[in-house]
């Protein structure tokens, strides 16, 4: 895997750790980047046997020499790339790291230009997440303890922690609620800080917290429908600067009265699309701009607001006609339940909306992520091939509250695939789709989703097409439950088995590969740390002589994603000649 950087006119490339998928990157001071890669790991062992685990790194890039350094303990748990603070200047960061899986997490600071580490905070009160303030200050910790979360906290480095704490999974209602926070930001030399809480409504909100007296203060910002996602303080950490949210899109609310109005003036200037300030200088004098819509792959502009200038200087995907492109829009229709499933109906250019085959495209997740209104490359292909493309935003998918996240709560393979067929019922009942013509696609969970809808109601999808879909959830709850983790909850088999506890074995497609009686596309790339290998291996190995339509693809150096376009090309073409095949539009 190599990443492209711009140095005024010349492009060039770092190559990434081998066998490795991105988790994710950031800015360290001017000079710097870090970023975070997984990687697919065995542990052979007396008791444990041959088991699969998921090993975190973290990296960084010198900008100046272009040399990329391992950052971080030379001998570490699987976490290795649990950062909790990073020097404004790029000297240095704190990791949360265990020294052995005897251990619980300790901070060390780790010196950025020579790994050099130092243990500033030893493990204790056997707390598993620290929060540092933004000096570097680790001011809270919390402890996971069977049923009961408790949480430490100090106002000062030289102070013992105390307990301001603790939730029972069984205290009544209102505890459960203050259970819920989002503590990301805690402001140097103050007891006082924001946070997001579901308290009031069900929804996250912003409110001023007291983190002595645990009083949630005035609420600064809320949506009537949506979770506020985030919140981010200024360049020194100590000014409420802005929250995003999304609705039918993504957006941005900002606090800063300077950044509001350039927001504004870029909102005017590129009417219709998403237009994001990506980065800028500490004077706000030069920006990077990224715009892009779901017609629109994306574009970077540099931005500087006294000039009054706005110059694009680069694309991603230039080649693309825009023409050509088919609109998206955010629908609603209700389940046979009465729940409302917020989704994106995309409709091919061109074709008159009456009768046409479809494609059901499941998110991953699926709890606590969602669709958007992004530019999708699979949604544009497949409409630009003549198919209509519905993408569902099912129980249990984030950003609608708590009361829809927790209706997906042990509906995996349940309701929440009941969400996706009632969806089909709900476009032929416009007269948009032809019943007989609709087929599955979709990676990750939404890749186990498609395997599921063919093997539990092969009368109403003629395909399915599968990209690192989980195929026996026992195996991957085994694997990593980070694969679920959300906001709401770290009750991870509660949340996945429900009240009833019901059988994973009953909803997972390989236990039940003899019911698949449909054509299946089974795509999964080698080293992928989020749903291993073995998941497409085994699903292989049960369904290769019971299914002649069944179609299997390994990309030897890909993971959870795919990074190289040869091979996106690839997927594209395999996908476009199976549906020919089983689903024509």
């Amino acid at each position: 895997m190599t990443t492209k950087f711009l140095d005024k006119e010349e492009v060039y490339s770092v190559a990434m750790p081998k066998d490795t998928d991105l988790s994710w990157y950031r800015w360290a001071g001017n000079q710097k980047l870090l970023f975070s890669v997984s990687s697919l790991k065995n542990y052979s062992g007396q008791r444990a046997g041959n088991t699969e685990f998921r090993q975190t790194e973290l990296y960084v890039i010198d900008i100046a020499t272009r040399k990329t350094r391992y950052l971080g303990l030379k001998k570490a748990g699987p976490d290795g790339d649990n950062v909790i603070h990073v020097d404004r200047d790029g000297r240095f960061l704190l990791l949360s790291a265990r020294q052995s899986v005897y251990k619980y997490p300790e901070i060390f600071r780790i010196d950025m230009d020579t790994n050099e580490s130092e243990l500033v905070l030893k493990e204790q009160l056997k707390v598993w997440d620290w929060i540092a303030d933004n000096d570097g200050v680790v001011r809270v910790g919390i402890s996971y303890r069977g049923k009961t979360v408790h949480v430490f906290y100090r106002s000062q480095d030289n102070q013992k922690f105390r307990r301001i704490g603790k939730i029972k999974a069984n205290d009544d209602e209102e505890e459960q609620e203050q259970s819920l926070f989002d503590i990301t930001h805690i402001i140097s030399g103050s007891d006082s800080g924001y946070i997001l809480s579901n308290k009031e409504t069900g929804r996250f909100a912003l409110y001023k917290f007291n983190f002595l007296t645990k009083e949630i203060g005035e609420k600064i910002f809320d949506h009537s429908r949506n979770d506020i996602i985030s919140y981010s303080l200024d360049d020194d950490g100590k000014v409420l600067e802005s929250v995003r949210y999304t609705d039918s899109r993504d957006r941005i609310k900002w606090f800063n009265p300077q950044l509001a109005k350039q927001q504004a003036r870029l909102n005017r200037a590129l009417p219709g699309d998403e237009v994001w300030i990506t980065s800028k200088t500490r004077d706000n004098s030069k920006m990077i701009i990224y715009s892009t819509s779901s017609t629109d792959p994306g574009s970077y502009y540099l931005y500087e607001p006294k000039a009054k200038r706005m110059d694009r200087f680069a694309g991603i995907n230039d080649r693309l006609d825009p023409q050509q492109l088919s609109k998206v829009s955010y629908e609603s229709y209700t389940a046979r339940d009465g729940t409302p499933i917020p989704s994106y109906l995309t409709v091919p250019k061109g074709k008159e909306a009456k009768n046409l085959p479809l494609i059901v495209m499941p998110h991953g997740g699926p709890f606590g992520i969602r669709d958007t209104m992004d530019y999708n490359i699979d949604v544009q292909f497949l409409a630009n091939r003549g198919y209509a493309v519905l993408q569902p935003n099912f129980r249990g998918s984030g950003s609608y509250g708590e009361d829809y996240y927790k209706l997906g709560e042990g509906q995996i393979g349940r309701r929440m695939q009941d969400d996706l067929d009632d969806g089909v019922e709900w476009l032929v009942k416009r007269g948009l789709v032809d019943p007989a013509r609709v087929c599955l696609v979709g990676s990750s969970y939404g890749g186990y989703a498609a395997l599921w809808g063919v093997t539990r109601n092969p009368e109403k999808y003629r395909c399915a097409a599968s990209f690192a879909g989980v195929t026996d959830w026992n195996k991957q709850l085994r694997y990593d439950r980070r694969f679920l983790s959300s906001r709401y909850s770290r009750k991870w088999k509660e949340q996945i088995r429900g009240e009833d506890n019901f059988d994973l074995d009953d909803v997972s497609p390989v236990r039940l590969v003899d019911q698949l009686k449909r054509p299946v596309l089974l795509v999964h790339g080698k080293k992928d740390s989020n749903v291993p290998y073995s998941q497409f291996t085994l699903y292989k190995q049960k369904l290769e002589d019971r299914n002649s339509d069944a179609v299997f693809v390994t990309y030897e150096d890909e993971g959870h994603g795919l990074s190289d376009k040869k091979n996106r090309q690839d997927w594209l073409n395999q996908l476009e000649k199976f549906l020919a095949k089983h689903n024509p539009a």
